[in-house]
């Protein structure tokens, strides 16, 4: 599937210049159409969001703490958690031959309760999910309940907030050795190739699997980078990456 880029346009240029960007089904323009409010809430997160010294080196919990303070975020504008479950019920009807006396239709009816999966974030005709250093699987969970809610008609579009890979995990070795780190831990940061980044969300975007459902991927980039008081800034952020860059999983 080719990507589009209504984003240029539809979003502001404060948010394109700090995070990666990527869309399907120009779903940026389409929410921005259709959703305008809560466009303008997400828009709100990213521009007051900054990425900390502490998120990049600190081991143990970082991954959740950063996710937790993003939902924190959404939360106090309104959204909330969701879960998309499907119930699927098979009627069989019996029709009555008079010849016998039968008049009565006889109706038998089977249910099916499936348990779906959760979203992160949901508000109005949105839903949107943060995937930081997750497991890479959980694209997969996210993709498919988008997928869902759109076929249903319950979303006109979905977002999914990640990270980019290479520059981040640069920084992050960086910075873990400025603070001392062993070689192994300096080795270690984000350096897992099967979580959750803007290279595996863009393969599944490119292959499809999201249906008709617009998806717009916002990934944190070094550009979100915030170093603390006193702390210098090490290298200048590189500049925005290609429109196909991060695509290989």
């Amino acid at each position: 599937m080719e990507l589009t880029g209504s984003w240029t346009t539809a979003l502001p240029a404060a948010v394109a210049e700090r995070y990666e960007l990527r869309e399907t089904r120009n779903a940026a323009a389409v929410l921005a159409a259709t959703c305008p409010d809560e466009v303008a809430e997400l828009c709100a997160v990213l521009t007051g969001f900054t990425l900390t010294t502490a998120d990049l080196v600190e081991a143990g919990g970082n991954e959740s703490r950063l996710a937790a303070r993003l939902n924190a975020a959404f939360r106090e504008r309104g959204w909330r958690e969701g879960r998309v479950d499907t119930v699927v019920t098979s009627r069989l009807q019996v029709q009555p031959w008079h010849p016998a006396g039968e008049h009565g239709v006889t109706v038998r009816e089977s249910e099916v309760f499936n348990e779906g999966y959760k979203v992160d974030n949901v508000k109005g005709r949105v839903a949107l999910d943060v995937e930081w250093n997750a497991k890479d699987g959980n694209l997969d969970r996210d993709i498919g309940a988008y997928r869902a809610l759109y076929d249903a008609g319950l979303i006109d579009g979905a977002v999914l907030l990640t990270r980019t890979h290479d520059d981040l995990r640069e920084l992050a070795r960086e910075l873990a050795r400025a603070a001392g780190r062993s070689d192994d831990e300096v080795r270690s940061r984000l350096s897992t190739s099967t979580t959750t980044h803007l290279g595996k969300l863009g393969s599944r975007m490119t292959r499809g699997d999201a249906g008709g459902c617009p998806l717009l991927a916002v990934a944190i980039s070094r550009r979100c980078w915030d170093p603390a008081p006193g702390e210098p800034v090490r290298h200048q952020a590189p500049a925005p990456l290609m429109l196909t860059d991060g695509l290989v999983p």
